[in-house]
C-alpha cells in the first residue's frame, strides 16, 4: 500500500512560523522523527519512507495554501496513491489551540486550501487532521492571526505533539481513518 501524508501551508521564510503553516511545521519535525529531509520536486517539497511496511510520502505543496489542490491531486496521481490512503494536517481556527479533530469528509470549514482539494478531487472525502490554532483575534483580523507566528510556548507544545503525530499517522496507515478518528478525536 502507499499513503500521502500532506501538511499545508505558505513557502517562504517569511511564513516558517505562521499559525497557517501548522501543517508544514508538523511535517518538518516528523522529518526529523523518520531521520529524512524535504527535497523540492515538482510543486512541492518531498520525502518519502517505509511506516508499517507501507509505502509514504510526505508532501508540502509550493502552490501557496489556497492553491493546495494541484500538488496534491499531482502527487497523488503521480504515485498513485488511492484518495482514502491521503491524510492532510491543517490549521482551524475553530479549535482552540492544541486541540485536534480528525474527519473523513465533510466542509471545507472556510479553509481554501482544503477547498481547493476539493475542486480538484471533485467531492469532500479526504481524510484530515485540523490541529486547532485558537481564534485569538478581534471581527476582521483573521487573516493578520492566521498569517502571525506562533509564541515560543505553542511551537514547543507543536514539537511535543509531532510524537504524537507519529502514532496517529502510524494508527492511520495500520487501520484506516475510522478507527483512527475514533482513538484520537477524544483526546
Amino acid at each position: 500500500m502507499k499513503y500521502l501524508i500532506v501538511g499545508l501551508g505558505n513557502p517562504g521564510k517569511k511564513y516558517i512560523r505562521t499559525r497557517h503553516n501548522v501543517g508544514f511545521i508538523l511535517l518538518d519535525f516528523l522529518s526529523n522523527i523518520y531521520d529524512s529531509s524535504f527535497v523540492e520536486r515538482k510543486k512541492a517539497n518531498i520525502f518519502k519512507t517505509e511506516i508499517k511496511g507501507s509505502e509514504v510520502a510526505f508532501v508540502k505543496p509550493l502552490t501557496f495554501m489556497n492553491l493546495s489542490g494541484s500538488a496534491v491531486f499531482f502527487w497523488a496521481k503521480k504515485l498513485k496513491i488511492p484518495k482514502e490512503n491521503i491524510l492532510v494536517i491543517l490549521d482551524d481556527i475553530s479549535l482552540p489551540f492544541g486541540k485536534i479533530r480528525l474527519r473523513q469528509k465533510g466542509s471545507a470549514g472556510g479553509h481554501n486550501g482544503l477547498d481547493d482539494m476539493f475542486n480538484y478531487f471533485s467531492n469532500n472525502e479526504i481524510s484530515r487532521l485540523r490541529f486547532g490554532i485558537g481564534n485569538n483575534f478581534l471581527s476582521g483580523g483573521q487573516s493578520d492571526y492566521v498569517l502571525s507566528d506562533f509564541s515560543q510556548s505553542e511551537f514547543s507544545f507543536i514539537e511535543s505533539f509531532s510524537k504524537r503525530l507519529f502514532n496517529i499517522i502510524e494508527c492511520f496507515i495500520e487501520n484506516g481513518i475510522e478507527e483512527t478518528m475514533n482513538s484520537y478525536n477524544n483526546l
